[in-house]
């Protein structure tokens, strides 16, 4: 079975989605779509914008929708996605793939996405970490362990590659913490706050009021949602999915797995750069992982 997958955040790169934009009519049509929708030319800041301007939450996440969805539009007759999924901001993108949710409302959501965890962040000084070469669950055990700050698991992105993510002080007692149980290293992470853990819950209260005023439809095919790892096609499911994504973990190495235990065999990574193909061929080295 084909499934097509979708990347996060920290896939961005400049001039990114410049080739569709000068080669596909269709990519030229929505990117200048997206330019109306959110009120400046997004198109300038990835064609031309340096990394820093890239880096710029109202930027990034729209851009790596933008890019990932118009990609996957572009494969033409033969995008016919028998399942999806996406990691984190990349579930936006699935959606819409998938038929879900509008490309139109799906931007939106993602911009409106973007300013609230900007919000978040605001509040609170926090970050996140990745823990390299530890079994998952001493990174739950460790996180379990600090009761006095915050330090959760974040991301499970393939096994032994764990992202941990809370308030400044929790994340370095974590790290600290996981090297003294064996981690091979703790790598602090360049992000602009805690994603993926309680200190995004004001960012959820405040996406869950756009969420609920868009619509959304049955997808053509079932969507492999980050919270649970499972397919839902249920709209009002995949809704309380999308606004619980935001504060719980993105539980990528299960999903990639259940995938496969329901017959995926080929996965096409749409959007920038290639991190999702190389995290699958680790978590599943039997199939086939490409980008489009």
């Amino acid at each position: 079975m084909k499934a097509f997958v979708f990347p996060g955040q920290g896939a961005q790169f400049s001039g990114m989605g410049k080739d569709l934009y000068e080669n596909h009519p269709l990519a030229k049509e929505l990117f200048e779509k997206a330019n109306d929708i959110l009120g400046y030319r997004i198109t300038d800041i990835m064609f031309e914008g340096s990394d820093e301007e890239l880096r710029q939450t109202k930027v990034t996440q729209p851009a790596v929708f933008l890019h990932s969805v118009i990609s996957a539009l572009c494969i033409g007759d033969d995008f016919q996605p028998e399942m999806t999924a996406g990691h984190s901001l990349g579930e936006f993108s699935a959606l819409v793939a998938a038929g879900a949710l509008s490309f139109e409302d799906g931007l939106k959501l993602v911009y409106a996405r973007a300013m609230a965890m900007q919000k978040a962040c605001e509040i609170t000084p926090s970050t996140m970490a990745a823990i390299i070469g530890l079994p998952d669950e001493k990174v739950e055990e460790v996180c379990a362990s600090i009761t006095d700050d915050i330090c959760v698991p974040a991301n499970y992105n393939c096994p032994g590659q764990v992202v941990i993510s809370g308030t400044i002080a929790g994340i370095e007692k974590g790290c600290e913490l996981m090297k003294a149980a064996g981690a091979k290293r703790a790598l602090p992470l360049k992000v602009g706050g805690a994603f993926h853990s309680p200190l995004m819950e004001p960012a959820r209260v405040e996406l869950e009021a756009a969420i609920e005023a868009t619509e959304f439809k049955t997808p053509k095919c079932p969507v492999y949602q980050n919270v649970d790892a499972m397919p839902h096609t249920d709209p009002v499911e995949i809704k309380q999915n999308l606004v619980a994504q935001l504060t719980a973990s993105v539980k990528w190495t299960q999903t990639v797995r259940k995938m496969v235990a329901d017959g995926a065999t080929d996965f096409t990574e749409c959007g920038p750069g290639a991190v999702l193909q190389g995290l699958i061929k680790k978590i599943e080295s039997g199939v086939t992982a490409h980008g489009n």
